[in-house]
Parts: structure tokens; sequence; C-alpha cells
């Protein structure tokens, strides 16, 4: 199978018990509705999935369907590739179900410990619950191909960059060409399943007393060596299971996000402004890094993600004004007073999260780098006025681009003469011109981009 194969970006196969074939709302059907709606809508799968999973109670169902839904995105390049070779003539587009679920065969067939009879014996079977028994015979004959002609479909993917490394070619060229030392790690790292971390609130115990309980409970997790606050757990849990997340002793969060809080140095009194702050990671982790401050305000423009924000101060029981309004119009949100600290975690790409948002690989288009590019420009001059003479401004991408980087903050400072950089001394990441990188399969982190800047007087 694929997954044996001695190539880049191979996958791995995960026990996984067979689900009813006959549930109303198993995980096969699940996952291809899902995924044909990002498809057909580029909307974002977690939001998707999600609500799709609210009516499901059985927690195999949920768990497969969420693997097939995060690994058909993951691997979609490669299995768009196969299922381009296995196809006589294109599907329609108002059969994108059908083609998701022929998607779903393939990944069950390439990384799932299914049995291959069961795998597409479900599959064809599910085809019927969309009220496409046509589909069952073109399904079952797809599959069943692919299963003869593996030899020779396994020499047709190490021909194709895209297939080999499962990323869209736009991508793979402009991490190739930007990253030229690191570009192959940084793919393969990308077809990983991400890593379950946490950041441990030390207001209300330390890291290793955390550890402690949890090994109590027979739960197997590790520090960080990145980042004070980091833990990353040997299996994930859903995070109602993990001791302490709903008292707020413990945050799900990467450790490149982690590092955020420290770079912006906030002190006893000062104001702090959280700009695009859902879904309140930074936001929690700057009230505990610095509980009395003058005044934390937290600002986010989009209704969901307000939600999300206000779900995580309520868990973290934090006492912040949240503004439901857009950054770049202060008259609407600003009080007037200006702030010592100013964190921008800026709208980006997010090629450096791929791991955790596969459905980004499908999503992110060239053109849409620059809109967002644009709107990191805009961002950053709306909210430069806003900053203390003396103050700090930590600008924050969870890219691994260039664009949305160094040369991002070249532009912001050709504008102003009132700035300099500080320069982020540390081992972890990599040094650019004014900023630093992590990426990802390296400093057990994602991909990010930070950027210290102050404003002189």
């Amino acid at each position: 199978m694929i997954s044996s194969m001695a190539i880049p970006g191979s996958g791995r196969r995960v026990n996984t018990r067979v689900p009813d074939l006959f549930s109303p709302m198993d995980a096969r059907y699940i996952s291809a509705k899902v995924v044909s709606e990002v498809i057909m809508t580029r909307k974002h799968l977690d939001q998707l999935l999600a609500t799709q999973l609210m009516s499901v109670t059985d927690l195999r169902e949920k768990s497969l369907a969420r693997e097939l839904c995060y690994g058909i995105m993951r691997w979609h390049p490669r299995l768009s590739f196969i299922t381009d070779m296995l196809l006589n003539k294109p599907l329609k587009a108002k059969d994108a179900e059908i083609l998701a679920l022929i998607y779903s065969g393939l990944y069950q067939f390439m990384f799932l410990r299914i049995p291959d009879h069961a795998a597409i014996s479900a599959t064809v079977e599910t085809a019927r619950k969309f009220g496409k028994p046509w589909a069952t015979e073109l399904i079952n004959a797809i599959l069943r191909r692919y299963q003869r002609e593996q030899t020779a479909i396994e020499k047709k993917i190490k021909e194709s960059e895209s297939a080999l490394y499962s990323h869209p070619d736009w991508l793979i060229s402009t991490i190739r060409h930007q990253w030229p030392d690191y570009w192959q790690t940084i793919l393969e790292a990308n077809n990983q399943h991400p890593p379950m971390q946490l950041r441990v609130n030390l207001r209300i115990h330390s890291r290793e007393n955390y550890l402690q309980n949890l090994a109590s409970m027979g739960i197997e997790a590790t520090p960080s060596k990145t980042v004070n606050t980091g833990v990353t757990l040997a299996k994930p849990l859903n995070v109602e299971d993990i001791p302490g997340f709903q008292t707020g002793d413990v945050s799900v969060q990467d450790f490149a996000a982690q590092l955020a809080v420290p770079l912006l140095d906030a002190k006893s009194g000062h104001r702090v402004l959280d700009a695009c702050a859902a879904p309140g990671g930074k936001t929690g982790h700057i009230h505990e890094h610095t509980p009395d401050l003058q005044k934390l305000v937290a600002v986010e423009i989009d209704a969901a993600r307000m939600e999300l924000l206000r779900n995580t101060t309520d868990r973290l029981k934090l006492n912040i004004k949240l503004m439901h309004a857009d950054i770049n119009e202060p008259a609407t949100w600003w009080d007037g007073k200006p702030f010592d600290r100013i964190l921008l975690d800026a709208p980006c790409s997010a090629t450096g999260v791929i791991r955790r948002h596969p459905d980004i690989k499908y999503l992110r288009t060239p053109d849409q780098l620059t809109l967002f590019t644009q709107t990191q420009g805009r961002m950053l001059e709306t909210l430069w006025p806003l900053l203390k003479p003396g103050g700090r401004l930590v600008y924050v991408t969870c890219s691994i681009l260039r664009e949305e980087s160094d040369e991002q903050i070249a532009t912001f400072a050709n504008k102003y003469d009132d700035m300099e950089f500080k320069p982020i001394d540390s081992d972890w990441g990599i040094k650019s011109q004014f900023g630093r990188h992590t990426l990802p399969g390296h400093d057990e982190t994602d991909g990010f981009y930070y950027s210290v800047i102050i404003k002189t007087s």
C-alpha cells in the first residue's frame, strides 16, 4: 500500500474500528458531505465538520469522520491525481459527494487499518444514502481497479511532485524558492498528524505539577523545550477530557503561538491591545502572563469567531474588554488613549499551520495571498498611531511566506521614521532581517513569523 512506500510525505496507518454500515449518519456519509462542500463552496473544513458532528452521538463514528475529513483534505492532491487516472471521464459538479466517496475509499486503502473488502463495501453502500444508486458500480469499479493497478499508480505518483508531496504545484514552487534548505522537510511535516500541545496556566500551578497530575491519571506527556508553558500529549484527547481544561488550568495551543506573549513583554499597569483576537488563545495567555494590566482590549470583526473569543474568555474567567468591531475603524472601538503594547496576529495565508488545517492546501490561491498582504499592511498602518512612544508592537502571522513576513515589514518600515526593530535573540526558529521564523518540522512548532517593533520618541 502507498503508506509503506519509501517516498517523501508518505502517510501512516491508524487503528480504526469498522462502524455499522447501516448507521443513518455514519462517518463515510458525513465525510463525503463535508469534503464535497469544502470543494464546492470553498468553506473551511473545521466549521463544516463541527456542524455535521453536532447530531452524532457515536464516538467511533465521530472519530472516523474526523479522520476521513482531515485525511482526505491532507492528501487531496494525491487522491485527486489517482482518481483522475482511474476515471474514464470527470464527474459532474452535482456529483461532488460521489467524488468525495471515491477519495474516501482510496484514503481507507492507503492509510487506515480497515480491511479492503470492508472499506469497499461500506463506501459503495454510502452512495445509496445520497440517492445515487447508479454510483455504486462506479465506486466499486474504481476502488477495485486501484487494487489491481497499485504498482503502476505508485510509479506515476513519483513522477508528479504535486501527488508525491500532496501540495498544489504553486505552493511547492513557492516554498522551494523561499526555503531552499528546508522545503522538503516543510512539505513532509505538513502531511503529518499534528501533535496536541497545551499551554499550562502558570498562575494556577507549575508545569511540573501539571505533568505530575497527568502522570497520576495515566496520561503520558512531555514538556516543551521551546516554551516554559508548553506540554505535548503523547496521544490526543477530546478537549473536554483534558484535565483542568474547563477550569482554566490549561489551554490547547501550539508552541509557536505560545511565543507571542513573552515577546510582547507586557508589564503591570500597561494598556494592551490584542487585535484580531479570536479564538482567544493569545488573549488568555496575555492575562495569565500579566494579570494586573491597567486594561486589556480584545477586538474581533467576525461574528462567528467573536463567539469563540467569548467562549475562551468565559472559560478562563477573564474580565477584559471585548469589542466586536473592525480593527481598521478605531473610531468605532478605541477610547483615544494610546496603548503600551499591541499584539497584531494578522489574517494570513495560514501556510504555517497546514498540518492542523489541511484544507488550506485546497482553499488558498496566489490571488488570495495578495489580498492578505494588503489587509496586513492596512492593519499595521491603522494601529501604529495607537501605540505610545516607547511602546511595542508585535506583528505575528501563522505563515511561512516572505510576502507576509519580512517583505511586509520592510514595506511598513519605509513609511515611518519613528520605529526600530528589537532583535529576537533565541534558540528557537530562524533569524530573518526583521524578525524570526518557526517552521513546520523544526523546534516542535508550527510555522509562524514574529517581528518586534518599538516606537521611538
